[in-house]
């Protein structure tokens, strides 16, 4: 049922706002208010969306000019008028025909002009009549009129229409009862109506029907037919209210804690927008923002998508804050924003030199870039990979290629990586999904062209969350990195102009696929001479800067330099002589500070006091051996150094015996030297049945450290030659280099490395294979003049060359 106070809105001033009323005596053909006489014709009154029943009393607005000229010409006079109702409620000026033919006769009990300038008018239904003949239509409509006979009562001991009434003033109360919006004095009204044919038509008025329908009520003359009629629209109506309140209920009972936010967010959404709130300013600041990128049609596309997307969701629920991340995040990438590449040749390389000492393979390799750049205009970044051992500068390198090109510079550690979604990202579905590292640090960096260092790349690791190095794959592939696909992002991102460097210490174990796509660029240790440039001209001013000093503070000179390099520093690169170097200002800045007598010129006397005794000994390496000592060279990711083969010889049955934590390459290159000793034992002078009653161990000192790799075999070949034949290893002598069973000696790599550990450990000659002569050649011969390299082919060649005469 409507509520009993209801506003129907319409295009028109003749819309209706009524509320039904008990009138103070209501009969319909009853005659019994005072016989009142309406007369035989009366001015109509067109109604829409609404019929008038006997008895209701109803305000109405009357704005067009035929009804008021029809309500003034009533007013006038008897006070009555016919009220009809319209057939289609958006006529504004109804022919005769559009109206229908039965209505009611309405008393004006009251006539309004209201400030507007507008008419009011309350009226009360009297009776039903019928027109017989439409006598004018203007200046408004009147009509001939005759009384609709209807059913006034109903016979008093008629049980079922008696049933029917109560039914429908039961039915009427229940949906009173259930119907939130209907007040509580309708229930008052209902229970004062004795007349049945009021109730029948206070009813009527209030049911939640067509007009169409309400006339077709009004219309019906039979009482027990038109209670009939009611009651089936009061059992519908009531079937509705029950589902509705079945719903609600079981709504409200099921209802959950997020589904109360729901409702809770929706009422604070509608409020926020009435007062205003930021939310479309943020709309606004987004549209300007994505207006000024320079993205593809593509990625324009799907930001509108989600753009739109996220103006639909309610600013309390989760997933506005998700799709705020994903739109904040496309508009914070550098879609094709670039950094202007400074291309002076001559200046990068001045930068390069400047920052850094020695390293011409690597700085050759950029100013090559940088020149096919300049002439080409476009060019695809390289993708490199600097190797070397820890403290060569691979990683400050970088930073000085970005600064040499005036490109933006950014570095991501790999080192312990070991989800792929670091990588490529999470896929949004997830809480608390992220993109990649690589797209966040492009972010970061507001370029899409910048110098992006993957550091330690070799130390990337694999588990069940994915391979994080087959990731790679696809962001070190020239031909791929152009549509890198980010699973948070989920469009295609241009990595084509990043200027990818990697660091490694060391290749093996990395993915081979991945060393495919990289150009490698072997960063070898630095020599003595090169260590003492480096301090003089960056790690000495560097270190001063530190600790607030100056250079009249504190001076080293190259021969303190020498003996800091020699006798407390161990390395390939220039870490540890970097924190002796600190140690030494620390020491300095104290006495500076208590005001204490020094000498800024520092001596060996200072040094040894500051830093201790000294803790590597040249002199251990080159003091005369026994037989069966061989000096081996080895290769680490530390850099170059010497070992140690020490072989002993015991009566046994030819066993042998390997100590030291050797791997299964070292294992199988003791077993080919004692193989080949064995078949050229006559060559050698050794009797053969001395293989047979001897066992022979050989150790290499320093167990605790894993070792591996074949270039030790003429190491133990030369140490058990030596053993054998009692003929000592040749003082300050130290070789490297793999045995075959052929008696070949083939060539081994980290020859830079090796070589530097030889000379800083004080040997004089090297003796390796003849094929690694190019890589001796490719070392500063101002580095090596004090070493002396002999270069084999074969196995009897190195013995000849090692083993003492």
């Amino acid at each position: 049922m409507h509520q009993q106070f209801q506003l129907f809105s319409g295009n028109n001033d003749d819309d209706i706002e009524f509320f039904p009323l008990v009138p103070l005596e209501e009969d319909d053909n009853g005659k019994s208010i005072a016989d009142e006489n309406y007369g035989e014709v009366l001015p109509i009154l067109p109604l829409r969306n609404t019929v008038l029943f006997p008895g209701v009393v109803m305000p109405l607005s009357v704005g067009r000019d035929k009804s008021v000229r029809a309500i003034k010409e009533a007013n006038n006079k008897n006070k009555f008028i016919g009220v009809l109702a319209q057939k289609t409620a958006d006529d504004d000026d109804p022919e005769l025909k559009d109206l229908y033919k039965v209505g009611t006769i309405a008393k004006i009990v009251k006539m309004l002009k209201m400030p507007d300038g507008s008419t009011t008018i309350i009226i009360q239904g009297r009776t039903r009549f019928k027109v017989s003949e439409y006598l004018t239509s203007e200046p408004h409509i009147t009509a001939r009129i005759a009384t609709y006979e209807v059913q006034s009562e109903a016979d008093e001991n008629d049980r079922f229409f008696k049933a029917l009434m109560a039914s429908i003033k039961d039915i009427t109360t229940q949906i009173v009862n259930m119907s939130p919006n209907i007040p509580p004095e309708a229930g008052v009204v209902l229970r004062n109506i004795d007349s049945p044919a009021f109730l029948l038509n206070f009813v009527s008025s209030n049911l939640n029907i067509e007009a169409s329908e309400k006339q077709a009520l009004l219309e019906i003359s039979d009482l027990k037919e038109r209670a009939t009629k009611t009651l089936e629209y009061l059992y519908a109506e009531l079937q509705i209210a029950e589902l509705k309140d079945e719903i609600q209920s079981k709504a409200r009972n099921d209802m959950d804690k997020q589904q109360r936010e729901y409702f809770l967010n929706q009422q604070i959404k509608t409020i926020q927008e009435e007062l205003g709130d930021s939310t479309a300013q943020e709309m606004n600041d987004f549209e300007k923002r994505a207006a000024k990128k320079k993205w593809s049609k593509e990625v324009k596309t799907v930001f509108d998508k989600e753009l739109h997307r996220l103006q639909r969701i309610n600013p309390m629920m989760p997933d506005h804050g998700v799709a705020m991340n994903y739109i904040e995040l496309m508009l914070d990438l550098p879609w094709n924003e670039f950094s202007t590449d400074r291309l002076d040749l001559k200046r990068a390389q001045a930068v390069l030199d400047k920052e850094h000492y020695g390293l011409d393979k690597v700085k050759n390799r950029i100013l090559e870039y940088l020149a096919v750049l300049k002439l080409k205009g476009d060019m695809k970044s390289p993708i490199l990979c600097f190797v070397g051992p820890p403290g060569v500068g691979k990683t400050s390198l970088g930073k000085s290629i970005a600064h040499a090109m005036k490109r933006k510079y950014v570095r991501m550690s790999l080192g312990g990586l070991r989800d792929e979604a670091e990588i490529r990202g999470h896929r949004r579905t997830y809480i608390g999904a992220m993109p990649g590292r690589i797209i966040q640090l492009l972010k970061k960096v507001q370029t899409s062209n910048p110098v992006f260092i993957l550091d330690e790349i070799e130390k990337v690791g694999a588990d069940f969350r994915g391979d994080p190095a087959s990731a790679l794959l696809e962001v070190l592939d020239p031909e791929q990195n152009s549509t890198f696909h980010d699973n948070y992002l989920d469009v295609e991102y241009d990595l084509s102009n990043v200027m990818f460097i990697a660091t490694a210490n060391s290749l093996n174990g990395m993915h081979p696929a991945l060393l495919d796509r990289m150009e490698i660029i072997q960063i070898s240790g630095y020599s003595a001479e090169e260590k003492i440039e480096i301090a003089k001209t960056h790690l000495v001013p560097q270190q001063r800067q530190a600790h607030g000093l100056t250079a009249k503070h504190i001076t080293l000179s190259p021969k303190i330099l020498r003996k800091v390099i020699d006798e407390y520093t161990r390395e390939s690169g220039v870490r540890s002589l970097d924190r002796r170097i600190a140690t030494l200002m620390r020491a300095v800045a104290k006495s500076v500070a208590l005001e204490e007598p020094y000498n800024p010129r520092l001596s060996e006397a200072d040094v040894t006091r500051i830093l201790g005794v000294k803790r590597h000994d040249s002199e251990m390496y080159s003091d005369e051996n026994p037989a069966g000592v061989a000096i081996g060279l080895a290769w680490t990711e530390s850099g170059g150094d010497i070992l140690f083969i020490e072989t002993s010889l015991s009566q046994g049955k030819g066993n042998l015996t390997l100590t030291g934590n050797l791997g299964d390459v070292m294992k199988e290159s003791a077993t080919t030297a004692l193989s080949y000793l064995k078949a050229h034992a006559t060559d050698l002078g050794i009797d053969n049945a001395r293989f047979e009653q001897t066992n022979f161990h050989i150790h290499v000192p320093e167990g605790a450290i894993p070792k591996d790799g074949p270039s030790a075999g003429v190491t133990m070949l030369s140490a058990l030659a030596s053993a054998l034949t009692g003929r000592k290893i040749r003082p300050y002598i130290a070789m490297t280099g793999e045995i075959t069973l052929r008696g070949k000696v083939l060539p081994v790599g980290g020859i830079k490395e090796k070589v530097l550990a030889a000379r800083r450990a004080g040997l004089k000659e090297v003796v390796l294979c003849h094929s690694n002569r190019k890589d001796v050649e490719e070392i500063n011969p101002l580095f090596i003049s004090d070493l002396q390299f002999t270069y084999v082919k074969t196995m009897s060649e190195m013995l000849d060359k090692t083993l003492a005469h």
